[in-house]
């Protein structure tokens, strides 16, 4: 790597694999140093939306609901296989905001953004209809919206698929320990973690996409100077068994007035979250704690006839999300907008970036790029709004369409795996898949529809190096295995993963 690259990226979480994609799209070298796994940290610990953000409508950020509705219906076209429609349903009561405000909020929310895909918000009599069946009596209103959801830690893989195969370097358990500018250029010293090997790479322009360790960066980088910073909040999700019946989730309301999202997840599971809290900590250790869980479980319990309780909760986790820092004090307050700050002190660029949320990855990618844009007079000029990331090529962007073509070229597959596969990978599970004729053909099972096929393609084209990378970024594999077959499935990956 001694020769000079246009761009270096630092982070492999959705912000920095967006940047890496769009500027490998424009025909710049790149290069992408992340410390750890792809998406690691914050990109695989969301609420798995993406979504316009309807309370921020509350706190009057119009434009971040407009770009990110907007947003949506690009993600909808670009990566249908994992992202989907979803249906919303807010019960309501007197004691919930008024009826009058949440109604003016969804009639801004069908409107706002240019929504073309799903359909409209509508009133629902929960004593009718089936969406109320799960909710206590007390219920007898509610509205209903559409969003989508995602599998965000996919999302961000998927990026770095599309940057890697359109030449970029996406370089996994690399640290970038160090960066200065030398004659409008940037040498940065970067670390192999597993074996401490230290290398130069000289770059023009540097993108600090670190998420929560962006005020860390800068200051492993001689000379940089910024105005502003993050703020750390921690946001909690517990998972359970499913405890309502219909495809549809639920926004709710606690006590302080946060909203609570309920949502059907892995088919026959609940994600339930999540928190606001201030977080001071590194942020590599952070964990939902007992309080929060209680907190979920008691707002859930406030409005579902068979709420779960603390037995109940398979799994809980927690991320921190890196909030620009706006001066506002209530964590549920602070913008989930974006801040590009271009440094171009002797005309070698920094840009830090601050904040973000995932639905808007790509629209700040570009922006990123277009900002960079003097730099690279010769580089292309946008493209990622009408591109599909890597498997999205799918029957017109129907899903359930490809998953029955899928289900019809490879028969032998049970209905679970056809559409897991059909999920995590699109037009890609005929890769993965190629020219296997039985199920004896996909190797070990280590799980509940998990094969040696899968394993050894996440390996081999996906970066995985750990049971976790598989386990719990690539898939949700290890939500549905026992102890025993966790380990079991460890001791393979470190007997078979590639460095």
């Amino acid at each position: 790597m001694a020769d000079t690259i246009d761009l270096l990226v630092i982070g492999g979480g959705i912000n920095g694999a967006g940047i890496a994609r769009d500027a490998a799209g424009r025909g710049l070298s790149v290069v992408l140093c992340e410390k750890g796994d792809l998406a690691e940290a914050t990109s695989s610990r969301s609420s798995k939306l993406i979504h316009g953000g309807l309370r921020y409508l509350e706190y009057y950020q119009f434009r971040l609901v407009h770009d990110a509705l907007a947003e949506r219906e690009v993600l909808l076209r670009s990566a249908p296989h994992v992202v989907w429609p979803t249906r919303f349903v807010l019960p309501h009561s007197p004691q919930d905001r008024p009826a009058w405000m949440v109604r003016l909020g969804l009639f801004l929310y069908d409107h706002i953004g240019g929504r073309r895909t799903l359909p409209g918000c509508r009133a629902l009599d929960l004593t009718r209809e089936p969406e109320g069946a799960a909710l206590l009596p007390r219920y007898v209103k509610g509205f209903e919206y559409p969003d989508c959801c995602t599998e965000d830690a996919r999302l961000t893989i998927l990026s770095a698929l599309d940057a890697r195969e359109r030449g970029a370097r996406i370089l996994t358990r690399t640290l970038v320990e160090s960066a200065r500018r030398d004659g409008g250029l940037w040498r940065a010293t970067i670390a192999d973690a597993a074996t401490g090997e230290r290398r130069e790479i000289v770059a023009r322009a540097l993108v600090n996409a670190a998420g929560p360790w962006v005020d860390r960066v800068i200051e492993r980088i001689d000379g940089a100077r910024t105005k502003f910073a993050v703020k750390l909040v921690k946001g909690s999700h517990i998972v359970t068994p499913k405890f309502f019946d219909g495809p549809q989730a639920y926004l709710v309301q606690n006590h302080d007035r946060r909203v609570i999202f309920v949502i059907p997840y892995q088919g026959d599971l609940a994600l339930i979250g999540t928190t606001d809290i201030p977080f001071e900590g590194a942020p590599e250790t952070v964990a939902a704690d007992e309080e929060e869980i209680v907190y979920l479980l008691a707002a859930v319990g406030g409005y579902f006839r068979n709420a779960p309780k603390r037995a109940d909760v398979i799994e809980a986790w927690s991320g921190v999300r890196p909030l620009f820092d706006d001066g506002h004090g209530d964590p549920s307050a602070i913008t989930r907008d974006y801040v590009l700050e271009l440094d171009a002190a002797d005309g070698a660029p920094l840009l830090n970036v601050f904040g973000g949320k995932i639905t808007t990855f790509r629209r700040l990618a570009e922006q990123a790029l277009q900002k960079l844009k003097p730099f690279f007079p010769a580089a292309r000029g946008d493209w990622t709004a009408q591109a599909t990331l890597p498997g999205g090529e799918i029957d017109d962007g129907d899903f359930e369409r490809f998953v029955a073509r899928l289900a019809g070229e490879y028969p032998f597959l049970p209905p679970s795996l056809a559409r897991h596969y059909a999920r995590l990978y699109g037009a890609r599970a005929l890769k993965l898949l190629g020219a296997a004729s039985s199920v004896a053909d996909l190797g070990r099972r280590f799980g509940l529809d998990f094969f040696e096929i899968e394993a050894r393609y996440l390996v081999a084209e996906e970066w995985a190096q750990t049971a976790d990378d598989v386990l719990v970024r690539r898939t949700k594999h290890g939500l549905r295995m026992a102890g025993d077959e966790r380990a079991a499935f460890k001791d393979w990956m470190q007997a078979n993963a590639r460095a």
